[in-house]
Parts: structure tokens; sequence; C-alpha cells
């Protein structure tokens, strides 16, 4: 990405204390980009010198060609940065209503921002309306956190931060606040970097990735490639797998069947997937992709057929392979991931390069529309 292109570009490298940060990126200033890495990979950190609230001896970064920090001699004071951020905890005012923090946001708000967000539209966005009159201190955890987020919108930020939003929250508020944020990515043009080290909310949410390591940026780039790449762990782990965008084709009322779209081919999923045209997200895991070189296979129990082509393969200790996939008759399409035994790999006479199918056993549909 060129200096002064559009998009996020982001290099910061210092020491606190006994932590060394050395972490470059260049990614879209659209959708979500998620910094994913374990715990102490100096994901925050990052995403503090973003926002402006760490300040580190060398440090670059433009946001749609403007310069908010160049090294020692430009630096954008942290109120001068417009940028929304929602913590962990949802630091919402006591002594002040849902709407009274809400108006609080919205006084804080910079005026030279392209679309303004509405106060009702957050409200409807983000399912405030029954809460407005209460106390924040009777709110539920994810309750509170949607809070914290329409405040942060009202500011009308040119990008939103959110440090691990959902890290406090119990499974059941997890599961209640994600269509939300589903709903910001689909209705809203704000850019987002969301710091996260749970693969499943990264997977459901993001576009891009940048994988983070002991301070560095180990990739970045889009979410299904890094997650198809052998060089990089993600691949490695027990629940590896691939994040497909899709869009709704057909139905199939007679067996309660929906029919999505991705590049280079259909597939079948269970239950009522939207409107045809609608945009679905598929997460396929590689433990639920079996392979057959010669030819489709009859008398299977398995909807889901592709024709596909191996682009490369890697070993997986002790025994198994790592295969990765890209669909369509001449492997045009989309990547998939399989995991196979050496021996099936070995007595298939697999090889990069061979056309074969892909049987996949089952499809977990995201809920992103």
């Amino acid at each position: 990405m060129r200096d002064g292109a559009p998009g996020i570009e982001a290099a910061f490298a210092g020491r606190l204390g006994g932590f060394a940060l050395d972490a470059r990126f260049a990614v879209p200033a659209r959708g979500v980009t998620a910094l994913f890495g374990p715990s102490g990979c100096g994901k925050t950190t990052v995403l503090r010198c973003v926002a402006g609230l760490t300040r580190l001896a060398e440090g670059h970064l433009s946001v749609n060609g403007v310069v908010w920090q160049d090294g020692r001699h430009r630096f954008l004071a942290p109120h001068r940065r417009p940028v929304g951020y929602v913590f962990q905890e949802a630091s919402l005012f006591p002594h002040l209503s849902v709407t009274g923090n809400l108006r609080y946001g919205q006084r804080r708000a910079r005026g030279d921002g392209p679309r303004p967000v509405a106060f009702d539209d957050v409200v409807e966005l983000l399912g405030l309306a029954r809460l407005l009159d209460r106390s924040t201190t009777v709110l539920s955890g994810g309750e509170r956190q949607r809070v914290a987020l329409g405040r942060a919108l009202l500011t009308q930020p040119r990008l939103l931060l959110m440090d691990e939003p959902l890290a406090a929250l119990d499974r059941a508020s997890k599961d209640e606040i994600l269509p939300y944020l589903e709903r910001l990515h689909a209705r809203l043009d704000i850019p987002v970097l969301y710091v996260s080290h749970d693969l499943a909310e990264v997977e459901r949410l993001a576009d891009t990735l940048v994988l983070m390591e002991a301070g560095r940026v180990r990739a970045a780039g889009p979410l299904a490639a890094l997650l198809a790449d052998p060089a990089l762990p993600l691949v490695r782990l027990p629940e590896a797998a691939e994040v497909l965008d899709a869009v709704v084709v057909g139905h199939d009322e007679a067996y309660g069947l929906s029919v999505v779209a991705v590049p280079g081919a259909t597939l079948q999923v269970p239950g009522a997937a939207g409107p045809v045209g609608s945009p679905r997200r598929l997460r396929i895991a590689a433990s639920e992709v079996s392979l057959c070189r010669d030819g489709p296979p009859t008398g299977s129990s398995v909807l889901n057929v592709l024709p596909a082509r191996i682009l490369r393969a890697e070993p997986l200790a002790p025994h198994q392979m790592t295969v990765v996939l890209a669909l369509g008759e001449m492997g045009e399409g989309a990547t998939l991931l399989a995991r196979v035994t050496r021996k099936s790999w070995e007595g298939l006479g697999l090889r990069p390069g061979l056309s074969l199918h892909a049987l996949v056993k089952s499809v977990a549909l995201l809920d992103r529309e």
C-alpha cells in the first residue's frame, strides 16, 4: 500500500518495560480488521498506539492518506484523533441513564465526519430502545457493552477501536451481542480494528487478519487467505477451518435446505439462510472435509460433493496431512482445507495439482446477514 493511498498503515516500535514491540502492517480502511494472537503478544498495545494513548519512540500511522503520527515530528494528540474506543469493560457513567451516556458521546462528536451517525439509527442498530430510561447499573454485561458501543459510534469516529469487547462476558452475553456487531459491519462504513484472542470471534466478524506473535506481526491479509496458509500456525490448530463468504441463491423447501454460492461451487445448508441474494458466511472445518479421487461417489449421504484441485499440502505431525484445495474443475474458486491421514494421502496418490472431489460433511452457517 503506497504512502498516501486509502487504507490504514501502521508501524510502531519501541520498548514498554520488558516488552518489545515491532509491529508493522497495512490493511484496508473498510470492514473489520482483527488483531489476533495469544495474550501478551502486543495487540492492545498496538490499539493504544493507534489511539495515541501510548507513544513509542518510533511510530508511523496514516488513515486514508492522513498522517496521524510520523516519528518524533508529527503526533496527533489523542483527543484530536477521530476514533471511537470500546474497552473490555464498559466504562459507563453510573450517574447517567442509558440516554445520558449516549448523549455524552454525541456531545463529543466531531463535526467533520462524511456521514454522521444519527442517535435514532444507533438506538435501532443496537436494540437500545427499551433500555433508554434505565440506569446503567442495572444492565447486563451484554447490554452495557451495547451502550458503550453506541456511545463510541455517536462520537462520529472515522475509525472504531474495539479491545476484546466480549472477553469479560459469559457465553450467553457473547451470543447476545455478536449479532449486533454483525449488523454494525453490514450497515455502517466505519472501519474497525478489533482485538481478540478468540478465533471463533475472528472467523465470524473479520474480513482482514493481522496475526501477531511476541510483539511482531507474523502476517497480515484477507482472513480466508491466512486461515488457509500452511506456513502459518492457524492450519495446525485442531479447530482449523476455512471461512467463505456466500450468497443465498435458492431454497429447497421440501427438504428444509438453502442453496448458497461461493466462488467455484454451490452448497446446500440446513435451514432458511435468508432471502435470495442475501450474503452469508460459512465455516467449514478441515476435519469435516474428505477427499475422493475417482469421480464423485455414489450412494453417499453427503450432500455437498464439490469438484476441487489440490493446491498444496503440509505434514501435520505425526501422521496427518493438511491439504489446501481450490474449488472448481480448474481450481479457480475459493479455498478449502481438508485434514487427511498420511496413509490416505499416500494410498490415494494425492499430490498438488490433482483434480478430485471434496466431500463436505457439514457446514456451519455463521449468523451474518
